[in-house]
């Protein structure tokens, strides 16, 4: 069932990249690096070629240079993403040939450039994959080179956009500039949402039954230890609880009717890995 469940959001992530990639990138010619932002510059140079066969070439490249430096296991995670996701804007040329931009506003047209891409690349990301592309090359040169991969797909999605600019005219190359940075926030934002908990400390008197409704009704666990008021000196147990967003608002509720005096506070936090969120391996 997990596999299924992982298999559907994949594929969802990956239809929001494609609706981006062929209504919005390619009538603008927004190379917003990446794989699809080489395809973009090529088709200016043949146009007889299309996106999608020129995702397939190139991602197949990828591929191929992954099964070489980085072996089997890695490569294999982004095979089926860079298949599909080649697939999906391929039938989009197909079934709905468009001939230029949807809205004839350039501005408008960025935003969904960028949008879509980005949130659906955070979806497929939670689910511990990626599109392939250009990520690929990224972790060949960390192998061999000591390269950070932060830092190497910065400077390749920068080189795609400058030479962007060189090909369409300067207009085209800001766009897509502008774009390649708003995409790095939203993919940051969007992933750090999917995995956003609440770290919750509550300071009470009623710690046995908070602990209880925790354990039996939250059907999660927490840290109970010791702590001083600086002011009055006095000894109390804190209870520390990671949940999720609905778990913290629960446990909030229960507090306030058995304890109207307890200490509650509650912060955001987004990376917990561990018996019970995220694999620690991740």
């Amino acid at each position: 069932m997990e596999r299924i469940k992982d298999f559907l959001i994949i594929n969802f992530g990956l239809i929001l990249v494609a609706l981006g990639i062929y209504f919005f990138k390619v009538p603008n010619h927004f190379a917003i690096g990446g794989v699809s932002g080489i395809a973009i510059i090529i088709t200016n140079y043949f146009p007889s070629l299309s996106i999608g066969p020129l995702l397939y070439i190139i991602n197949g490249i990828l591929i191929l240079l992954g099964f070489i430096f980085l072996g089997f296991k890695f490569t294999s995670k982004s095979i089926y993403s860079s298949i599909a996701l080649s697939s999906m804007v391929w039938a989009l040329e197909t079934l709905l040939p468009i001939q230029g931009s949807l809205t004839s506003e350039p501005m408008l047209d960025l935003l969904f450039a960028v949008f879509l891409p980005g949130i659906g690349s955070a979806i497929v990301f939670s689910r511990r994959t990626s599109t392939g592309g250009t990520d690929i090359l990224a972790k060949i040169l960390n192998k061999y080179m000591r390269i950070n991969i932060g830092k190497t797909l910065l400077i390749s999605d920068l080189s795609i956009t400058i030479i962007a600019g060189m090909t369409f005219g300067i207009r085209i190359g800001l766009f897509s500039i502008l774009g390649l940075f708003i995409k790095g926030f939203m993919i940051d934002m969007v992933i750090e949402s999917i995995y956003l908990n609440k770290q919750v400390v509550i300071v009470s008197d009623e710690v046995e039954h908070i602990k209880e409704f925790i354990i039996k009704t939250i059907n999660r666990s927490a840290t109970i230890h010791k702590a001083y008021g600086a002011y009055t000196g006095e000894e109390k147990e804190v209870i520390t609880a990671i949940l999720t967003r609905k778990q913290a608002a629960i446990l909030k509720d229960f507090v306030k009717n058995i304890d109207p005096l307890a200490f509650v506070s509650i912060m955001n936090t987004s990376e917990i890995v561990g018996r019970g969120f995220r694999n620690v391996d991740l």
